[in-house]
């Protein structure tokens, strides 16, 4: 079977550990720039550096990011153990996540939002995405201990008349 296994800073982890279970599975290990990043980190340092300079900021950012990926990547692969295939990807992470999905049997991702309790709010806007546009079976994971069932909130209240 082929897994992609979703790499993101904070919570790798977790993602990479799960797949060492998996025996026999093709693993690749994706790594996913957000385009908006690479701008932002660009417009940041244009800003410092003012617009009379010549050095390309873009170019710089971008670089930067991509050695970051290159080495990340390259830890998850120690994790797992095994020989991997390593993508690294730039654009709107959840459309390149889904797209590296599209010959995978499994997609693996750990939770990337609150972890103090139960509920929606464990999953940040980009794994939601990938969750409910995913063109394989999805394998969700905590990157640490689950919160206690006690954090549940309780149901919504009856509406009024009833």
């Amino acid at each position: 079977m082929d897994v992609v296994v979703w790499v993101t800073e904070g919570t790798w982890q977790a993602a990479v550990d799960t797949a060492r279970e998996l025996p026999g599975a093709e693993i690749t290990l994706l790594h996913v720039i957000d385009v908006n990043t690479v701008q932002a980190v660009a417009g940041a340092r244009a800003g410092l550096l003012g617009r009379g300079h010549s050095y390309d900021v873009a170019g710089a950012a971008e670089q930067v990011l991509t050695d970051g990926q290159a080495e990340l990547l390259r830890a998850a692969q120690a994790r797992l153990g095994r020989p991997a295939r390593l993508v690294a990807r730039q654009g709107r992470t959840e459309r390149e996540v889904i797209a590296a999905c599209a010959d995978a049997g499994l997609l693996v991702l750990a939770r990337d939002g609150d972890h103090t309790r139960l509920g929606p709010h464990s999953i940040g806007r980009h794994a939601r995405f990938v969750i409910d546009h995913a063109p394989c079976r999805v394998l969700l994971v905590w990157p640490d201990e689950p919160p206690a069932l006690s954090t549940v909130p309780p149901p919504p209240p009856p509406p009024p008349g009833h």
